[in-house]
C-alpha cells in the first residue's frame, strides 16, 4: 500500500491569540485568501482548499476561531475584529497592506465572510453555504447542537447586530455563491435570496449533496479556486 501524505503548510504560528496556517505558492503570490472554518470545525478542514488556492499562486491563510481547535478562549462579540485582524496579518505576510485579499468561508465562516468583507476591504468573497444570523442563533439555542467555548448572550448580540442580506446588498465585491440543494442544516432558498440581493454574484447551486459536501468537492472547489485567482488578479492590475 502507498500511503500519499498532503503537503503541510508553510509555515503555522499564533497572532492575535489566534492559531494560524499558511500554504505559500512556489512563486511570488498574487494576491491572498483569508479560509474561515464553520462551527465546530478546524483550520485543517479546509487544508484541501488551501493547498489548491497555493498551488493557484494565491498565499492561503487559515486559523481556528476562538474556543475551536487550537484556539483557546471563547467565541464572542470579537469574531469580526478576529476576522479583521487576520485579515492585516494576511496581507503582512504579502507585504502590502493593500494587497489584494478574498475571503473564503463555510456555514459560519461563509457568515463572517459575508459580514466583514467590508471591514477588510475584500476583492471577493467566496461562501459555502453560508449562515444566516437566524440559523446560528438556532444552533446556538439547541441542546447539544454546537460544542465549541461560546459566550453566548455576546455572541447572539453580535447576530442581532449583523444580519447578511444588508452585508450582502451593501457588499462593493466580486461574490461567489455556493449551495447544496440536499442541505439540511442551511435551506437552499437562503442563499437564493442572497445572489438575488447581490449586485456583482456568480451563483452555483447543484443538486444532491449536503452540508459539508461542496466544501471538498474537487470540481467546484477548482471553481472557488479559479474565481478567486482570476478576481484577485483583476483587482492587483487596477492598483
Amino acid at each position: 500500500m502507498r500511503i500519499v501524505h498532503g503537503q503541510p503548510p508553510t509555515a503555522t504560528g499564533t497572532h492575535h491569540g489566534l492559531a494560524w496556517a499558511s500554504f505559500a505558492p512556489p512563486a511570488a503570490a498574487r494576491g491572498g485568501v483569508l479560509v474561515l472554518h464553520g462551527a465546530d470545525s478546524v483550520k485543517e478542514n479546509q487544508f484541501d482548499f488551501a493547498r489548491a488556492a497555493a498551488a493557484a499562486g494565491m498565499l492561503a491563510v487559515g486559523f481556528d476561531a476562538r474556543g475551536h481547535g487550537a484556539s483557546p478562549g471563547q467565541l464572542d462579540g470579537g469574531a469580526l475584529d478576529d476576522v479583521a485582524a487576520m485579515a492585516d496579518f494576511a496581507r503582512g505576510l504579502l507585504g502590502d497592506p493593500q494587497a489584494p485579499l478574498g475571503l473564503r468561508g463555510s456555514s459560519m465562516g461563509g457568515y463572517f465572510a459575508l459580514s466583514c468583507a467590508a471591514l477588510v476591504r475584500a476583492d471577493a468573497v467566496v461562501a459555502i453555504c453560508p449562515a444566516g444570523a437566524e440559523h446560528l442563533r438556532a444552533g446556538l439555542r439547541a441542546p447539544d447542537r454546537f460544542a465549541f467555548a461560546r459566550d453566548q448572550p455576546v455572541l447572539e448580540a453580535l447576530l442581532d447586530r449583523h444580519d447578511v442580506h444588508d452585508a450582502v446588498r451593501d457588499l462593493d465585491c466580486e461574490l461567489l455563491l455556493l449551495h447544496a440543494r440536499g442541505d439540511l442544516q442551511i435551506p437552499v432558498e437562503h442563499s437564493q435570496e442572497l445572489a438575488a440581493l447581490a449586485r456583482r454574484c456568480r451563483y452555483v447551486e447543484v443538486p444532491g449533496g449536503h452540508h459539508r459536501s461542496i466544501q471538498h468537492d474537487g470540481e467546484l472547489l477548482g471553481v472557488s479556486v479559479r474565481f478567486l485567482a482570476r478576481t484577485l488578479r483583476a483587482a492587483a492590475a487596477d492598483r
